[in-house]
């Protein structure tokens, strides 16, 4: 029997699709091996986003290459869409597919068995107007699942080289999503967490079908579904529709993830993005109305091209002024082929590197202020895994509903169930919880 092992580099969308990729290694009767052992086919999942994806990409294929001379290695991912040529060059690589066609690579690497000539597989993204169903039933980790719903986007942020690597928007079927929602469910996965390359853009390319009412589908057709999660949406998404089914849903959580990337309107001029910071507050202040204890977690790109530092007190006064309860910092980095790495004003690291860490010290002071309201509350977990920081002290990890990360005492039977917790003290990255009870899976959830 044969052997695959998998390396994936990047998002969550990428993680979502070697899943996928290793089903159907499955069906045809391979075994899963570990990537630091000897396998027969070695599949690296790549990312572009920066040029360090790239270079770590390119470490993690030539490693595959060492451990096993004679193995089959496949390229796929996002790198591999936007530079084949770049992995072709890279001695040992014999197939490369890109961010399409993933169904095909169990054809080609028999092909490239029986004629030994190294197989360059990569279309146009672009002209792709198709989703590619690819089937997840269960995932290797399993508290969370996640649940692909759209792929590409068309937005072309100037940082950004995603599109490129991913093609235009593309929504997945609705009925696909409710069949692999329920499929999931009865797995045993109480959470879902709907991803994509630019989730909160479904439906954009359906007649007479959106997310909210996606959103809605999922809630009255997916039988057991305790938990629902939207990975990322952006403030134009939260349509006045979208934020009444979150005001009215008892599945969907009280937790949104809106990038910003800068707080100056000027600055979002120059990324190309599509939204004033007056019209990114007026959707949070009905946010917060429609949903009081709601955690918004963002991205912020630091020191893009030009960034004064005016531009930057406007973004960390934003931040500040409109409590936001976790951040993910990230210093600009010039993206090869995209127009903002040719842009004049490169902000220099040193100052880079002391925003980010303004920034980095706003977001510790958030997360515990976030965190402090729910002190002496009782709130629901699911546990995924030993506590990280002190593996053998008895405490489990998980996220409650509105994404606080908490540590308390319980045991390996409760892992993926919801248990009741109270947050005894609250702190950041991590909250002290004292476990109450586990909850019956007929209890209706409050």
């Amino acid at each position: 029997m044969s052997s695959v092992a998998f390396h994936t580099l990047g998002c969550k969308v990428n993680h979502y699709e070697t899943e996928a990729i290793w089903q159907l290694f499955k069906e045809s009767g391979y075994d899963r091996s570990d990537f630091e052992k000897n396998a027969d086919v070695y599949v690296i999942n790549t990312c572009t986003v920066t040029n360090t994806g790239d270079k770590k990409s390119r470490q993690v294929i030539r490693r595959a290459v060492r451990r096993n001379p004679d193995a089959v290695i496949c390229v796929t991912g996002c790198y591999a869409q936007t530079s084949p040529a770049e992995i072709m060059a890279i001695p040992g690589v014999d197939i490369v597919v890109g961010t399409q066609d993933r169904t095909k690579l169990l054809g080609l690497i028999d092909e490239y068995r029986s004629e030994r000539q190294p197989i360059n597989a990569v279309r146009n993204i672009m002209k792709n107007r198709v989703y590619e169903e690819l089937d997840v039933p269960a995932f290797t980790d399993r508290t969370r699942a996640s649940l692909k719903i759209q792929e590409g986007c068309n937005n072309f942020c100037t940082f950004c080289i995603i599109p490129w690597a991913r093609g235009l928007m593309r929504s997945r079927d609705p009925e696909e999503v409710i069949r692999q929602a329920q499929q999931l469910v009865d797995a045993g996965y109480l959470e879902i967490v709907l991803t994509g390359i630019h989730t909160g853009g479904y439906g954009e390319d359906l007649k007479d079908y959106n997310l909210a009412r996606l959103l809605r589908d999922l809630e009255t057709k997916v039988k057991g579904l305790k938990r629902l999660r939207i990975s990322s949406i952006e403030a134009s998404q939260l349509t006045d529709e979208v934020i009444d089914v979150l005001r009215n849903s008892s599945v969907i959580v009280r937790h949104l993830h809106i990038p910003i990337q800068s707080g100056s309107n000027t600055v979002l001029k120059r990324m190309r993005r599509k939204y004033t910071m007056e019209f990114f507050a007026e959707r949070l202040d009905r946010l917060r109305e429609a949903l009081p204890n709601l955690a918004i977690t963002s991205d912020v790109i630091v020191g893009f091209p030009g960034e004064s530092e005016e531009e930057f007190m406007d973004t960390y006064n934003f931040i500040r002024d409109h409590r936001f309860s976790e951040l993910h910092v990230f210093p600009y980095s010039k993206r090869t082929g995209t127009p903002a790495a040719r842009m004049e004003d490169q902000i220099d690291e040193d100052v880079k590197n002391e925003r980010v860490h303004r920034l980095i010290e706003l977001n510790d002071q958030l997360a515990k202020q976030y965190a402090s309201e729910f002190e002496n509350e009782v709130l629901e977990v699911i546990p995924e895994e030993k506590y990280k920081l002190d593996p053998e002290s008895g405490l489990y990890e998980g996220y409650t509903d509105n994404y606080l990360k908490v540590a308390f005492q319980a045991d390996e039977s409760m892992v993926g169930k919801i248990v009741k917790v109270k947050i005894v003290k609250a702190g950041y990255p991590y909250n002290e919880g004292q476990f109450v009870r586990v909850v019956e899976s007929d209890e209706a959830l409050v």
